[in-house]
């Protein structure tokens, strides 16, 4: 974090809630707001362009909400600490107290943001992946990777297959591939209903799923709409895919 003043970036739906929330920094001299996001896409593009200390994340948002934009945050080199804003009810702040992140309930009171900002830290994958799990809507609705640009969000419906080497992940989509860091394991557990397993290190995407293919040497391969090449499938997996698709 800056040693000067926080540079903070304020995201948040309702325009009156962002205004509150400038206002309150405003006698905070610890801190400045830098910006303003109506929605968790534009608080990633923000974030790239104004490289804030603390994003105050609201949690629920129309489209992409507050879980899923700080998860795609942590994706950064040097993510921004994160502290959230919430009108949960109190079952749902005690998932955010269990799991020992910074959040603030709504209406903010000037106090309450000034020792959030005192104490705010970065978020561990852990952590988010918890918050994630304890939330009714766990599932992202895109996948984040690091570009030289920013972050690059990738819609989970244009994936096509993800595939695993060592350190990362390869994500095959509609428009070319990316590396992320996420494992199979990880990717298998919250996407599940939408991928299946096609080798140890392979994970297809349903809807493009065109065919089972087998080899002269009785090598399985999958054929996916869209893609040019086949990718292998392993003969303990293949039956299974032949008997639950029908392809």
């Amino acid at each position: 974090m800056s040693a000067l003043r926080l540079r903070v970036l304020i995201v948040d739906d309702e325009s009156p809630a962002r205004a509150r929330l400038r206002s309150l920094l405003g006698e905070i001299p610890e801190a400045v707001a830098v910006g303003e996001a109506a929605s968790g896409a534009e608080a990633l593009a923000l974030t790239h362009d104004l490289a804030p200390d603390v994003v105050l994340l609201d949690v629920r948002m129309p489209g992409m909400d507050g879980l899923e934009a700080a998860r795609h945050l942590n994706v950064l080199e040097e993510p921004p600490a994160v502290i959230f804003t919430t009108a949960y009810d109190q079952y749902a702040v005690e998932a955010f107290e269990a799991h020992a992140v910074g959040y603030l309930l709504k209406p903010v009171r000037k106090e309450q943001l000034a020792a959030a900002l005192a104490r705010a830290g970065r978020l561990t994958r852990a952590q988010l992946q918890k918050l994630a799990a304890a939330g009714a809507e766990a599932r992202r609705t895109h996948i984040a990777a690091r570009a030289r640009e920013g972050l690059k969000l990738i819609p989970i419906e244009e994936v096509q297959y993800f595939l695993a080497d060592r350190k990362y992940t390869t994500v095959a989509h509609l428009h070319g591939e990316e590396l992320i860091e996420d494992s199979l394991r990880l990717l298998e557990s919250e996407f599940g209903a939408a991928f299946v397993r096609i080798h140890r290190n392979a994970l297809v995407a349903v809807k493009y799923l065109e065919r089972i293919e087998r080899g002269a040497d009785g090598q399985y391969f999958v054929r996916l709409r869209g893609c040019a090449a086949p990718l292998a499938v392993s003969r303990r997996m293949a039956g299974e895919l032949k008997e639950r698709f029908r392809i």
